[in-house]
């Protein structure tokens, strides 16, 4: 269990980012932080503007590079715009600075593609969405994709498959870093027992 003292996660933003990607892991840590004394969560663009998600949600990070403050643990989202932001070198050298000085390093869906580019994934084993995962094997052969796994954790690199499992990759966090306890109330909260109404196998 890490000291829950002073502990502040950051979620990267950016255009085209996935709605729930940030929400769904922003939605855990919030309910969760309410039970950790001086927990923060922040969230962080490079302009600190307003911005468009990918299905038209507006959102207002909280900072930008230049005045984001320590963080304990960075969450990269995923969707449309890394396919845009992996050429950005602003946010990938920014990306790979404040990795370096986190405790934990996390992304959900394509973010791997972005951990990657800074150079975070480099003998890893991670995930991705699985529509994504060939092409990000191609992209970085001496990393190690896995599918059919909801997230993975490698030491203090920690990759959620697509959209919904970044709630799943959220909650197993709050149990390593906090409690298993504090993630059950968590989950308890939130409600989260998924049940979809139709079966994906037929």
């Amino acid at each position: 269990m890490t000291d829950d003292s002073g502990f502040t996660i950051g979620i990267l933003l950016f255009e085209d980012v996935e709605e729930l990607d940030m929400a769904g892991p922003f939605e855990v840590f919030g309910v969760a932080l309410k039970s950790v004394p001086n927990g923060k969560l922040v969230t962080v663009s490079e302009s600190g503007e307003s911005l468009r998600c990918f299905n038209g949600l507006r959102v207002l990070p909280d900072y930008d590079f230049s005045d984001c403050p320590p963080l304990d643990m960075i969450l990269v989202p995923g969707g449309m715009g890394t396919r845009t932001q992996v050429s950005n070198p602003k946010l990938i050298e920014w990306l790979a600075d404040i990795s370096s000085q986190c405790t934990w390093v996390t992304s959900v869906c394509t973010g791997s593609l972005l951990l990657s580019a800074a150079g975070q994934t480099e003998g890893r084993r991670i995930t991705t969405h699985w529509a994504f995962a060939e092409t990000l094997r191609e992209l970085y052969p001496n990393t190690t994709v896995i599918e059919n796994a909801r997230y993975v954790c490698d030491e203090n690199l920690v990759t959620a498959a697509g959209v919904s499992a970044g709630i799943d990759m959220s909650l197993w966090l709050v149990g390593q870093i906090w409690s298993i306890d504090l993630a059950q109330t968590t989950q308890r909260m939130m409600e989260y027992d998924p049940k979809p109404p139709y079966s994906l196998d037929s």
